[in-house]
């Protein structure tokens, strides 16, 4: 189980280097049910991971002049409140055992899990499904109506971070494409950039909270900056719709075990 965790490792990275996001989606169930790490604890892990890997990855897009530094400011200014906030106050607030079902106990650790795989069939469905054709061009001057949307968005995917300690990039790419008319590949760095601003900020708010096991938290980190370095090189030899409507369909094939794993096991 430890071996394929290190290969899901990579498979996060390379996820996060060839499309920008994706790869997070599967962070916490690894961590969950192949490093039998609590599911509290390991959205900490998982926004360390994702947090140091994306902003390697956000790097290297840097250098290839492939980020909207504004536009992961303007994204990042609401999403890391929201994390901070989320974290800090509604994580803490949110009781061990939430109601009962009869005599089925609905804890917090399982609600986070289910809501994670609700989560992954969601982001499944947006990568298998075909991209609607469109040729999108940069936005030099955005009005208030978009700055608004990118402010509301940011708070959306600042609490998908802080609740379940993934970046969100399946929910970030449509947006920059759509909202801020960014080319593809400068959405896919623009989306590691506010991932790795939103994550290790959201570790940060973490420090103390939970045992951290320091060995297992780097060696897997180092698996995945690795993988994320390499999707960097291969996403300009690699089709990326193929890609990501294979990856579409791993992501939904977990969130049906996860579900099947958390109600009927």
């Amino acid at each position: 189980m430890i071996l394929l965790g290190y290969i899901a490792a990579i498979l996060i990275g390379l996820s996060l280097g060839l499309i920008g996001g994706g790869g997070s989606i599967l962070t916490v169930p690894v961590l969950v049910y192949l490093f039998h790490i609590a599911p509290l604890p390991a959205t900490s892990y998982s926004l360390f991971i994702v947090g140091l890997t994306s902003l390697v990855g956000a790097y290297g897009n840097l250098k290839e002049h492939q980020v909207s530094v504004s536009t992961a400011l303007w994204f990042g200014a609401a999403s890391v409140v929201t994390v901070l906030v989320t974290r800090h106050f509604l994580i803490p607030a949110i009781p061990d055992t939430l109601f009962f079902a009869g005599s089925f106990a609905i804890t917090k650790s399982f609600a986070i899990m289910v809501l994670f795989a609700i989560l992954m069939l969601f982001a499944s469905i947006s990568m298998i499904r075909p991209d609607k054709p469109s040729a999108p061009q940069a936005l030099n001057s955005p009005g208030k109506k978009h700055y608004m949307q990118l402010v509301i968005y940011g708070m959306l995917i600042g609490l998908v971070t802080g609740v379940l300690g993934a970046g969100g990039g399946f929910l970030l790419i449509p947006a920059l494409v759509l909202l801020v008319k960014l080319p593809i590949k400068k959405a896919i760095g623009t989306s590691l950039l506010i991932i790795a601003i939103n994550s290790l900020i959201g570790f940060l708010g973490d420090a103390g909270h939970y045992p951290i096991r320091w060995p297992l938290l780097l060696s897997i980190s180092i698996l995945a900056i690795a993988a994320v370095l390499a999707g960097n090189v291969l996403k300009r030899k690699i089709d990326g719709n193929r890609l990501k409507k294979g990856f579409g369909w791993f992501v939904l094939v977990m969130g049906i075990y996860i579900i099947t794993r958390e109600l009927f096991i």
